[in-house]
């Protein structure tokens, strides 16, 4: 097989690619999102959430590298591109000279999207029988809606 191009691949293998790819693009995004808000965030709570911003990069970046290696192992090529990555996500890019309450917004709009994204490819894989990926998938929703709940704890 080809593991170059999508189009050589079987329906099974490009349905769960395209999955995992658009989670990808979305983990990374928020990636960056999360590195930006943790270099810029100021005000009275910015001890608990610049450690907060710096604990959700640092875990989007592994997991980043846990779906690529995925997609690598189901013999998917991974377009690491950032243009493409931007291109793909529901996740949007935005200023970094938010205050602290519309970083965490934008942070909790951002993992309540990713966590949507990955229930959908969680059941992409479960469709095609790939249990690995969707157990994966299924514990990254998860850890995303757990961001999501330390997130919105910030907003009450």
């Amino acid at each position: 097989m080809n593991d170059t191009n999508l189009s050589h691949q079987t329906s099974t293998e490009n349905a769960v690619a395209e999955a995992l790819m658009q989670s990808l693009s979305e983990v990374t995004i928020t990636t960056m999102l999360a590195q930006n808000f943790h270099w810029n965030v100021t005000g009275m709570a910015f001890g608990p959430l610049h450690s907060l911003f710096q604990e959700i990069y640092e875990d989007h970046f592994e997991a980043q590298d846990n779906m690529a290696e995925r997609m690598k192992a189901i013999g998917c090529y991974v377009d690491g591109r950032l243009s493409t990555m931007l291109e793909r996500s529901k996740v949007e890019e935005c200023d970094s000279q938010l205050s602290d309450t519309n970083m965490i917004k934008a942070m909790l709009a951002a993992q309540e999207t990713i966590a949507a994204t990955l229930a959908g490819a969680s059941d992409v894989a479960a469709s095609h029988g790939d249990k690995l990926t969707e157990d994966m998938l299924i514990g990254r929703g998860q850890t995303h809606e757990k961001f999501a709940w330390m997130l919105r704890a910030h907003l009450r």
